[in-house]
């Protein structure tokens, strides 16, 4: 297919489609829809025995090893719930260091003596499985040849069934280990985090009286960003399709300054789109709650609301993979990258993150007298003690090639990390610092002006788009998250450094008041030492525009890290005291983290290679033969103008600065194509090279491939323009 039969093909799409249900006849309740493919606790309550269920609760709730005969009685209900749905085969469904899932599928049945088959899942098949771990990124800690790997069963998240047009699947989600045991994976480091939040939470619940067994978990709400393209226009741009990014392109007359895009109405292709993603989400439990346009034009948003970290995890790397598979039932493709388009807004996926206890307490409510609620503040000058002394490493997890485009831009925080707490926590943190919080600023009401509009309640304070890390009324939003990335890591980090803060604090409570202080004693203690915490670490707190330069010479002043790029941040991982952090709480080995800090810095310099000779194919077979049709076509002009006797001074004019700009092209082709052969055995080096070498020269072919764009006729340019990629729906 040609390109301009493509374009006319999108056009065509777009303004033919017609919703296929547009009364929604037939349309299942939500309510009855909602978990309706999921293994959950209803499911195991109904067709588990009394004393296995009990079991397997205290398991998800308090974190105790489910026995091997329990494990059997679990896997014969779990299967023949899932052979009620349809399901013929079973998957250890897991993450590896991919930034994707993975799994293998194995059919129930099993051979008897008689010719047959049976139906069966036994304990040990859903306790552990054993995929080849030899081509999985593993960063040294396997060889090639080493291929055993174990994928483990996590009972604290729930199976769940995926559906086809002719098959059913039992997708059971598990970590995944080498055959010495390191974690191969994002869940099993995000699993350890968790119980040492847990551990170290509960020392301090316990002393502010806290019932026994009370355990705290981490909850997550991610707010996902994509782009949405039309299909015909995505197949012709043979970088989105091996890149997920657009490496050519002009900017179009019309981007985002109009600001029309954001909250508009949703077109009707998109629409539909959106509800079927949402209920393949309700099906598997996943609690979305809001859809809508984002800033850029083609860009939106879905969200859901908080769960249980681990478990919103899993639902993330489901979310991305329905986003992705639902899209082309609409001749749709999603775009998950996080700069897939420049000039625009990129794409990011801000984690709304909170501490919690089993029984439903949000730690980090405030509530209405924040002054008096001395355990809130203990929570949360421990969370600001963190992010000062790990901001570094908070910003090591969002580093990758594709987040580089989008950190410090006009829609993603800058790559300093900050705290923005707003005027009311920050009037607090003030007076604590002074002595001892006396009172609580109030938002008010706001009077619109008219009797006919109620007065509505005003917040305590703003919210700051520009803040890394935002507290915003009862969570903290980690907005540097890229879009494309698993939360998993972003969040293990996050759990473990704020286990590392109430570790400090409640090693310093319990010297100061023992195990069972009163009440007015554990207030003026913990008054004390989160006073101390804000003399420490107040330099993180920032409420202004992080845009500025002004600000970038504040941190700076402060001591605050700015780790600009992935080569600046990776390292820190291994930095020793970070080093020594996950060993304390047992959430990564040295070793395991070593592997992790090879595997980013070689799939950064991977990424820029496959970028880069991408950008040389596209140029030298779609864009160079364009250009020198082109260019003939001008040549051709100039001799026909001359042999008629007529002045072609001006399409001589028109020649000679396009063949310029054509052969500066070329050079610039042939400098990137040579610039690609660098070999270097040592990846830091090799990356510094891609950074420092390539990315500029491909910032170079890009520019003069975007100035050809705008003087190539239309009918020959190959490329689907950024015009009709965006605004084609």
């Amino acid at each position: 297919m040609g390109s301009n039969n493509s374009r006319q093909d999108a056009i065509v799409a777009a303004y033919s489609w017609k919703d296929p249900n547009p009364e929604g006849v037939g349309t299942q309740r939500v309510d009855e829809l909602y978990g309706s493919d999921v293994f959950n606790l209803d499911e195991m309550r109904r067709r588990l025995p009394k004393h296995v269920y009990k079991a397997l609760l205290r398991t998800v709730d308090q974190g105790v090893r489910l026995d091997a005969q329990a494990a059997d009685i679990v896997a014969a209900a779990m299967k023949d719930w899932a052979v009620e749905k349809g399901a013929t085969h079973y998957t250890h469904w897991f993450q590896p260091l991919t930034g994707s899932t993975a799994e293998k599928h194995d059919a129930f049945i099993t051979p008897d003596s008689h010719g047959h088959v049976v139906i069966s899942l036994s304990g040990s098949e859903l306790v552990q499985s054993e995929p080849d771990a030899s081509s999985f990124p593993s960063g040294g800690l396997r060889a090639t040849f080493e291929a055993r790997g174990y994928t483990a069963w996590d009972p604290t998240s729930p199976a769940f069934v995926t559906r086809g047009r002719n098959h059913v699947t039992l997708v059971i989600p598990t970590a995944f280990v080498s055959w010495k045991g390191e974690a191969l994976d994002h869940k099993t480091p995000l699993l350890r985090s968790i119980d040492a939040l847990a551990v170290q939470a509960g020392r301090v619940l316990k002393l502010f009286g806290h019932a026994e067994g009370t355990r705290v978990v981490a909850t997550l709400g991610c707010e996902q960003e994509y782009f949405l393209v039309d299909q015909n226009l995505y197949y012709q741009r043979p970088d989105l399709v091996t890149c997920g990014r657009t490496l050519y392109g002009a900017k179009p007359p019309k981007g985002q300054q109009l600001e029309d895009h954001y909250f508009g109405s949703i077109p009707g292709r998109v629409l539909s789109y959106m509800a079927e993603v949402e209920r393949e989400m309700y099906r598997l439990g996943v609690p979305v709650k809001t859809r809508h346009n984002e800033v850029a034009p083609g860009q939106f948003e879905v969200a859901p609301v908080y769960e249980n970290a681990n478990i919103a995890a899993d639902h993330q790397m489901l979310m991305m993979e329905t986003l992705r598979k639902v899209a082309s039932r609409y001749d749709l493709v999603a775009l998950l990258h996080e700069k897939p388009f420049a000039g625009v807004n990129g794409s990011g996926k801000h984690n709304n993150w909170s501490l919690a206890t089993n029984t439903g307490v949000n730690l980090l409510d405030p509530r209405d007298e924040t002054h008096t609620n001395t355990q809130f503040l203990v929570f949360l000058c421990a969370v600001m003690r963190a992010v000062d002394r790990y901001g570094d490493l908070l910003r090591c997890t969002v580093a990758s090639a594709a987040n580089d485009h989008r950190l410090g831009a006009n829609e993603a925080p800058p790559a300093i990390i900050s705290i923005y707490l707003g005027d009311m926590l920050t009037d607090i943190v003030e007076q604590i610092e002074q002595g001892r919080p006396m009172r609580t600023l109030k938002g008010g009401q706001i009077d619109l002006g008219t009797h006919s509009l109620p007065q509505i309640p005003r917040a305590s304070g703003d919210r700051n788009r520009t803040s890394p890390f935002a507290f915003t009324g009862n969570k903290f939003e980690f907005r540097a998250v890229g879009s494309g990335q698993s939360v998993a890591w972003p969040v293990t980090v996050l759990n473990t450094i704020v286990a590392e803060s109430l570790d400090y604090v409640a090693t310093r409570l319990e010297a100061a008041v023992g195990p069972h202080p009163e009440p007015a004693q554990l207030t003026e203690a913990a008054i004390a030492v989160v006073r101390d915490l804000v003399h420490e670490h107040k330099r993180i707190i920032f409420n202004g525009d992080g845009y500025t330069q002004e600000w970038h010479a504040e941190a700076e002043r402060r001591g605050l890290p700015n780790l600009r790029d992935c080569i600046a941040a990776i390292p820190v991982m291994v930095a020793e005291k970070n080093l020594e952090l996950f060993e304390k709480y047992k959430v990564m080995t040295r070793t395991e983290l070593e592997s992790r800090e090879h595997i980013y810095i070689e799939l950064y310099a991977k990424q820029l290679l496959i970028e880069s000779e991408a950008m040389v194919l596209v140029g030298r077979q779609l864009i160079l033969p364009a250009v020198l049709q082109h260019q003939t076509l001008l040549a051709q002009t100039v001799s026909a103008t001359t042999a008629a006797g007529a002045d072609a001074s001006v399409p001589r004019a028109q020649l000679d600065a396009f063949a310029s700009l054509s052969s500066r092209f070329i050079t610039a082709l042939d400098a990137l194509d040579a610039a690609d052969n660098h070999q270097e055995s040592d990846p830091f080096e090799h990356a510094r090279y891609f950074k420092g070498t390539v990315l500029p020269l491909m910032g170079e072919l890009r520019a003069l491939a975007d100035q050809l764009e705008t003087h190539v006729a239309s009918n020959y340019w190959p490329l689907p323009s950024y015009r009709e990629l965006l605004f084609i729906k």
